[in-house]
């Protein structure tokens, strides 16, 4: 697929110079985070950060906690100890060595503020396609419906599902449906989404489809974290890359300084998921 991974370079520099601007603030931090199950130890004092128009790509071998992380980060999991915050605003603060969350309430505010696309689609099989969309921007946000019916047509016409708008996801292929899912979350305007390995449950030859959709996503400067193991892609798309094994992370930096690194880990990893 010749223009599935082009060269990024002005996008790169384009963010880079961006994030030299103090005034550029971060959408997500989440700071010495720790999560435990029983007494497995799942994330170990991790921070990360997630500047505006920014990508980041969180790569690792299965069970490194990126999935953990994400959950994390968009609150379908809770921390034991850290910070979670949104564009400046808590969602939890450590007390006393325990992470204390804000009141219910306040999570679903600040919860507006992100769409995650998860590996299986989570469409609501009993809605057609636009109800899929339409939903909660209509009774969540609370948006005119009429509103919210054109701007979901704009997103399947970008998502190249004109026609789909009326079938049910029985009706759609497994590329379909994550592009419906795609548009859905971006249906409620986030400021940043999330990707929990968006291509995982794709055969291969679907894959560049859903590729493609992230990347022009990605010229469009929509922040985003992207769980993945499509290393091209990670290389070619992301301004930053984490790279995360045993709860920590391990690597981080540009695309360029993560993959010339030299670290014998990364370089192990790598191998064994591009060959």
């Amino acid at each position: 697929m010749p223009d599935l991974y082009p060269d990024m370079g002005s996008r790169q520099l384009c963010a880079v110079t961006m994030r030299r601007n103090e005034d550029f603030m971060n959408v997500l931090e989440i700071n010495h985070c720790h999560k435990n199950y029983d007494d497995l130890k799942v994330l170990k004092d991790v921070s990360v950060y997630v500047r505006e128009g920014e990508v980041l790509a969180i790569i690792g071998p299965s069970g490194a906690g990126k999935s953990t992380l994400l959950r994390i980060a968009t609150m379908l999991e809770k921390l034991d100890r850290g910070e979670l915050i949104y564009l400046g605003e808590n969602a939890c603060e450590n007390d006393h060595d325990k992470a204390v969350y804000k009141h219910p309430g306040e999570l679903k505010r600040l919860s507006r503020n992100f769409g995650l696309v998860f590996q299986n689609f989570n469409l609501f099989p009993h809605y057609s396609v636009l109800k899929n969309i339409t939903d909660a921007p209509v009774h969540v946000q609370k948006r005119p419906y009429e509103t919210v019916k054109k701007e979901a047509a704009e997103l399947l016409d970008k998502m190249g599902l004109s026609d789909k708008a009326q079938a049910y996801p029985r009706q759609l292929s497994g590329g379909q449906q994550q592009r419906v899912s795609i548009a859905r979350a971006l249906a409620c305007k986030p400021k940043i989404l999330f990707f929990d390995e968006p291509t995982s449950a794709l055969d291969p030859e679907l894959t560049g489809d859903i590729l493609n959709v992230i990347k022009k996503l990605a010229a469009e400067h929509m922040t985003m974290v992207i769980v993945t193991h499509e290393m091209n892609f990670a290389r070619n798309v992301a301004d930053r890359i984490v790279f995360m094994e045993d709860g920590q992370i391990v690597l981080e930096g540009t695309p360029e300084e993560v993959f010339s690194a030299g670290n014998e880990r990364m370089n192990s990893f790598v191998g064994r998921v591009e060959y």
